[in-house]
């Protein structure tokens, strides 16, 4: 995670945002929180392909504004794939398992946040139907969080 976040054009270095940094190269601590899951897609050989954390009570999904709140909702963040891997569909398929555990939960809303420099992530969460909250935006350290939300009440 830190190798795929550190390499995209215009995100903020490991000295910028350090705390950041921190919670990419431990993500599987956060697991240690009741409800979250990291997911993770393999090549068949077994190679890391990319991964993503799935959190089923926004109390534990830890950003900034009002997105812990909220609740019957699921949460997603820091999905990363493997540059050498990317259009290949594992970041569709993790983020599409995450939204398959919010229904299981019985969730009404799945909620992300992404940034401007992460536009190939922004168009998949479009594609797959969630829509810009400017509610749950906020700075984290300056940088703009944009919020997106995906009803699953339809």
């Amino acid at each position: 995670m830190v190798d795929v976040y550190s390499n995209l054009e215009g995100f903020p270095t490991p000295q910028e945002q350090p705390h950041y940094y921190e919670l990419l190269a431990n993500i599987g601590r956060l697991t240690e929180k009741a409800h979250v899951k990291v997911l993770v897609a393999e090549s068949n050989q077994g190679e890391l392909i990319g991964g993503i954390v799935y959190f089923g009570d926004m109390a534990q999904y830890g950003s900034g504004g009002i997105a812990t709140t909220i609740r019957a909702a699921s949460g997603i963040r820091l999905l990363g794939v493997n540059p050498r891997h990317r259009g290949l569909g594992a970041g569709k398929a993790l983020a599409i398992a995450c939204i398959r555990l919010a229904r299981e939960n019985g969730h009404s809303q799945v909620i992300l946040h992404t940034t401007q420099v992460m536009q190939i992530a922004w168009e998949l969460y479009e594609t797959l139907g969630f829509v810009r909250s400017e509610d749950l935006d906020f700075l984290q350290q300056g940088l703009p969080v944009f919020g997106f939300r995906l009803s699953l009440t339809r």
